[in-house]
């Protein structure tokens, strides 16, 4: 376990997630704890902090802390209502299809997808759940066996977002459009170098090097390595007035809707990456 001078963190497993639990305001950071924040959300991928009271730019100048924010296409693109940095989540009883409920990386339909998300979640249902799971892409990729690790590492695949929406109910009007970009299967981190894997089943349509068949069969067995691969997952349990921020590449996430039909209600802000993902 990593030490800081101005955080104290607890990890959430050995090998992702921590929750700092030392006294800190997200919109009244110091210095030497903004730069000791990078490190361990280097270290960790995902960091939860509670016991946060942040309006909207608050919560934006927090996540510019990692990077200008990525707008979100729905609102760009779609015309839906809102400040287009804020991803809105609103889960309650007249909900049909929760956001999130698919192990997946967000945006990563397009051709900058986020390099982080930050999430404040104000209201959680009162008879619990709505837990997010995590899932380190690092070591999904380094836990497949030697020669599949050689073989995806030459492939590539087509994002869609189209395919996102439609899960959701969503069609485009023909003079609408909605990102979408390839990808390899197996990129480096743009800050560490580390290998990692990149593959969602919410936006990801096929492996572009192979048929259709081919495609789908190597897809369902790296999605089903994801969701089944247990250590290589942590669990946060939300509390009212919680941010978790996780790096979009290195961990995927999956929003468990296990509390209908009550609510749960939040912000997103997701973080612009600087360079496209690479093989």
């Amino acid at each position: 376990m990593k030490t800081y001078r101005t955080l104290d963190v607890d990890n959430l497993t050995p090998n992702l997630g921590g929750e700092v639990v030392s006294s800190i305001d997200l919109a009244h950071l110091t210095r030497d704890q903004i730069d000791e924040l990078r490190l361990a959300f280097r270290d960790r991928l995902v960091l939860v902090f509670r016991a946060q009271r942040l309006t909207r730019d608050q919560h934006k100048a927090f996540g510019r802390l990692f990077g200008d924010l990525h707008p979100h296409p729905a609102k760009t693109n779609l015309g839906l209502p809102g400040d287009p940095e804020i991803f809105d989540i609103r889960i309650t009883s007249k909900t049909r299809v929760a956001n999130g409920e698919a192990w997946h990386s967000d945006l990563s339909c397009e051709p900058l997808p986020p390099i982080a998300s930050a999430l404040y979640i104000t209201q959680t249902p009162p008879s619990g759940g709505g837990d997010t799971l995590f899932a380190n892409m690092h070591e999904a990729f380094e836990t497949l066996s030697a020669p599949i690790r050689e073989w995806l590492g030459g492939l590539t695949a087509f994002h869609d977002g189209r395919k996102d929406l439609k899960a959701y109910g969503f069609e485009l009007r023909p003079e609408q459009t909605y990102p979408s970009a390839s990808h390899p299967v197996v990129v480096r981190h743009q800050d560490t170098g580390r290998r990692l894997l990149f593959v969602n089943e919410p936006f990801t349509v096929r492996i572009n090097e192979l048929t259709a068949h081919e495609s789908e069969v190597v897809l369902a067995m790296l999605y089903r390595h994801i969701e089944t691969s247990t250590r290589i997952q942590c669990r946060v349990r939300w509390q009212p007035n919680t941010v978790v921020v996780w790096d979009n590449y290195a961990v995927q996430h999956h929003a468990v809707w296990d509390y209908y039909p009550e609510s749960r209600t939040g912000e997103r802000v997701t973080v612009r990456a600087t360079v496209p993902p690479r093989a």
